[in-house]
């Protein structure tokens, strides 16, 4: 039995099978892959996004699927974690997808199920469903070929869990990571090179991921306001000019202050590419975990 606890738990060439039902699946038509199974959603932060992309991805694949609502579920009333999964395994699902707020949660649980574990996000931690769609998203722009191809990821790095397992993800594909932040938002170590505004490296990079800046996963204050921050961050015209550049985000925007208004409207954007292909890569996450 496999998990999907970061994106090192798949292979390479997994990654590239993965791929070719992504594909596939990327009408996003209903099909029978899964009749007959069941997966449970568990999510203890706010998702649109991924829930509703991990479900539908399950229902378009034929399977059924049970949302716990962890506010009315019995952890209100004291179970643990663990127990609250003990429980869902012991009514035989075919695989539990999890989202907390604890790095490192959905790891400690693969020895107390018998079915797959799928992290939807775990902390700061790892994201590895995000990664493998925007990884994907980033193949087909290129054709496959992404050797020496260069990736600005603006922003609010060092609370991502969607960059670090972006970081990680995407050097096996011989895409180059460059971090564009203030310092407070930075990698507190130097694996990547890491600068301070997105003009020093706008003209090598092939790809800029925007961020959000997470406030809730803040410490303290470092702007006044979001807009003191978008001043230097944010993804305007202006900043692209012409270059053909593919813009990404995993989302949710902030508008005008991840990106600005003009650069949603651009053809450079593939934010909603990326929410199709999300559904389309978790199908095929889905199919190659559930036997």
């Amino acid at each position: 039995m496999k998990h999907l606890i970061t994106t090192s738990d798949f292979g390479s060439d997994e990654i590239e099978a993965l791929f070719e039902d992504t594909r596939m699946f990327n009408d996003l038509q209903s099909n029978t892959y899964l009749s007959g199974k069941l997966v449970v959603t568990l999510f203890f932060e706010n998702s649109t996004r991924t829930r509703s992309s991990f479900e539908i991805a399950a229902k378009r694949l034929g399977a059924e699927v049970v949302s716990l609502d962890v506010g009315t579920s019995s952890r209100s009333k004291g179970e643990t974690i663990f127990d609250t999964v003990a429980n869902l395994n012991a009514m035989k699902p075919d695989a539990i997808i999890i989202r907390h707020s604890e790095c490192g949660l959905p790891g400690s649980l693969t020895d107390k199920v018998d079915c797959p574990i799928i992290n939807a996000g775990d902390g700061t931690n790892a994201h590895p469903t995000q990664a493998l769609l925007d990884l994907f998203t980033i193949v087909e722009h290129f054709d496959g070929d992404t050797q020496g191809k260069k990736i600005a990821i603006v922003g609010d790095v060092k609370t991502s869990r969607v960059a670090a397992s972006n970081v990680k993800l995407l050097p096996r594909f011989g895409i180059e990571p460059i971090i564009v932040a203030p310092e407070h938002f930075k990698f507190n170590h130097n694996d990547f090179k890491q600068v301070n505004s997105l003009s020093e490296v706008i003209d090598e990079v092939d790809v800029v991921m925007s961020l959000r800046t997470q406030l809730e996963r803040h410490s303290e204050v470092y702007y006044a306001s979001l807009q003191e921050y978008a001043k230097d961050y944010c993804i305007t015209q202006e900043v692209f000019g012409d270059r053909d550049i593919l813009l990404l985000h995993p989302g949710p925007v902030n508008r005008n202050v991840d990106i600005s208004d003009e650069m949603l409207e651009d053809k450079r954007n593939k934010i909603l590419e990326q929410v199709t292909n999300g559904v389309a890569v978790r199908m095929a996450i889905l199919k190659k975990l559930i036997k």
